[in-house]
């Protein structure tokens, strides 16, 4: 009933005392994990999606690396646009902390005095899940799912209302996807450039292909030898 009484007929704040009170209900040890996942883990957990999937772009080649590593690095670009973007909206929205005008939330994370509207995490962790999903499909699905569980770490640790976490996720796709065209248009020829470096040629592609064989395709490779067949012809 108090809950009740606290959220009246409003679903945002009813939905999050619905999920902040999964906090009150659990184990001590369980919401220092989430505290921490919540605020370092999953952002730092998305850099390394980052890496990997260059990682394995550059690993496997291919005549579109260097517009694969384009968009990966228009991934951590637009993230950072994003949460710049945010700034003026918090500013102008001024919508405080969920904690400030609700009674009863679990606040696992504390020293929180900036506005609540939209959420940085979440905008920063979808604007990157969205980023990875223009270059690679798998690595951006989970991208995605990190960003999304992302959100709900906010609102557990009773620090955002579920709208915060919908609105970040709104600009963060937004961002990475509507200038998206732009930053490929600007990223894609200085890769090619790159790729076409002796010295730096290294960031597109590996050095060898996925069968051990030098990348032919890479500054300074050394040519396949002819096979029978060739020599034969």
């Amino acid at each position: 009933m108090a809950v009740l009484a606290e959220s009246g007929s409003n679903p945002d704040v009813g939905l999050l005392y619905d999920i902040n009170g999964l906090a009150k209900d659990a184990p001590h040890w369980f919401d220092r994990v989430m505290e921490f996942v919540g605020e370092y883990g999953l952002p730092v957990a998305m850099v390394l999606l980052v890496l990997w999937c260059w990682w394995s772009v550059r690993r496997r080649g291919g005549e579109d690396a260097a517009s694969s590593v384009a968009a990966l690095v228009w991934a951590p670009l637009a993230a950072g646009l994003a949460v710049l973007v945010n700034v003026p909206i918090r500013g102008f929205v001024e919508r405080p902390r969920p904690f400030v005008d609700h009674r009863g939330l679990d606040v696992l994370v504390s020293g929180k005095t900036d506005f609540s509207f939209v959420s940085d995490h979440a905008t920063l962790t979808m604007a990157l899940g969205v980023g990875l999903f223009v270059a690679h499909r798998r690595f951006g699905l989970a991208g995605i799912g990190l960003a999304l569980l992302e959100g709900f770490c906010r609102v557990y640790m009773g620090v955002h209302y579920p709208t915060d976490v919908v609105g970040g996720f709104a600009l963060g796709t937004a961002v990475a996807l509507l200038l998206s065209p732009l930053a490929m248009a600007l990223l894609t020829p200085l890769t090619k450039v790159v790729e076409r470096s002796p010295r730096a040629a290294w960031l597109i592609r590996a050095r060898t292909s996925p069968d051990g064989r030098d990348n032919p395709l890479l500054p300074g490779a050394r040519k396949p030898a002819k096979s029978e067949k060739d020599l034969a012809a």
